[in-house]
């Protein structure tokens, strides 16, 4: 009997493994030689396991200025949490906040730059709001004439498009554009839609650049290699999140101020079935978090099969419905930010009806079939099988 025995080089093992844009560096290293680079991004612009700011200071890249987004530069600020302009401990180099006084950088704060690198891990979900900071980002770079480059990164949701699609009157910094709550695209990708959809005030255009991921595809699980932002610390909490953010519009904790964000649900008021939370404070994730120091009753999602999920390929809407009704007697249910997350009043309204999962989806499906016609025009990397 012969034993056959197959080796693989590094360079190969290395053709397999997942590559975003940022650890592309021959793709966009020699654009920003000699010129005054504005950088966009947080904890996840990483270069392998270097941040992108150590990465290119040690190559002779002159960095002019920082821009951070919602959770600051190095993610650990509270969702919602104004953030001041600072300076990055490490370089010196000017960090300004486009979560706190202003969303989107002024003119003073780009005259000097002559081109812009945006490079933060997304979630793919409308109202995680990386992508709003995005939109203005490109609108400035329209305005003064600044290319931007997008180091682009995988989407851990990339796997499906679902939702309602958000109607323009219930536009907010949790949702600025006509799509579903999952989008199935990546930050670049997104990117290229803004442009095409001239969803840019005036109808400008930027002028833009995406460093695609290698060896990703959109059915492809991804890992993380760091959290996106302080409430989402697992691959779990990530799947979870597009389903479980619409508490955040109601009395019900999504378990913010728990070793579980995102992958829990309760409420003081809940039926006691055999499991409890009581949210804490913790600095760098939920300072003040809902129900603070109360037990909360509810449900424990944290050992959810995260693989399951991923196959139903869509929101379960089941978590919202069940906590309507057993809370909507006793206590006002939605308040006035859940139509910003869901895009619409419909929704509210569906659950106060007493529709069924499968009703309100099928409300949602004419739309969404019109925004995966769009959505197909700007896709980098090969949709699902």
């Amino acid at each position: 009997m012969c034993l056959f025995i197959v080796s693989i080089s590094c360079a190969q093992q290395n053709e397999l493994k997942i590559l975003p844009g940022a650890e592309n560096t021959k793709d966009y290293l020699p654009s920003l030689q000699g010129k005054s680079i504005g950088i966009v991004g947080n904890q996840s612009s990483l270069v392998d396991n270097q941040h992108l700011i150590d990465f290119l200071v040690e190559r002779n890249i002159k960095i002019q200025r920082i821009f951070s987004p919602e959770h600051g530069f190095r993610g650990i600020a509270d969702a919602g949490e104004k953030i001041k302009n600072s300076k990055d401990v490490k370089t010196g180099i000017s960090i300004v906040s486009l979560y706190g006084k202003h969303f989107k950088p002024s003119e003073e704060e780009v005259k000097d730059i002559d081109i812009m690198v945006f490079d933060i891990q997304d979630v793919g979900v409308r109202f995680y709001t990386y992508i709003s900071t995005l939109h203005y980002v490109m609108e400035i770079c329209a305005e003064q004439n600044i290319p931007l480059i997008i180091l682009d990164r995988p989407n851990p949701n990339a796997h499906y498009v679902d939702g309602p699609v958000l109607e323009k009157k219930y536009a907010s910094f949790v949702g600025m554009h006509p799509v579903p709550v999952v989008y199935g695209l990546t930050i670049g990708e997104y990117a290229k839609m803004i442009n095409g959809e001239s969803w840019l005030k005036d109808n400008l255009k930027c002028d833009l650049t995406v460093i695609p991921c290698k060896n990703w595809h959109r059915n492809q699980i991804y890992d993380l290699p760091v959290k996106p932002s302080p409430n989402l610390p697992n691959a779990l909490s990530i799947a979870l999140y597009p389903s479980l953010c619409f508490f955040e519009g109601t009395p019900v904790s999504a378990g913010r101020g728990t070793d579980y964000p995102f992958q829990c649900f309760g409420h003081p008021k809940m039926r006691q079935e055999g499991y409890s939370f009581t949210p804490r404070s913790i600095p760098g994730a939920s300072k003040y978090p809902k129900f603070k120091g109360k037990v909360c009753y509810g449900y424990d999602l944290s050992n959810y099969n995260l693989e399951e999920f991923r196959k139903r390929k869509s929101l379960d809407l089941s978590f919202l419905i069940k906590a309507y009704q057993q809370l909507h007697a006793s206590t006002k249910f939605f308040n006035t930010f859940f139509r910003n997350l869901a895009g619409t009043n419909q929704l509210r309204l569906q659950i106060e009806k007493g529709m069924s999962e499968e009703e309100i989806r099928a409300t949602w499906q004419e739309d969404l079939k019109a925004f995966k016609n769009i959505r197909k025009k700007y896709l980098i990397y090969p949709d699902w099988e």
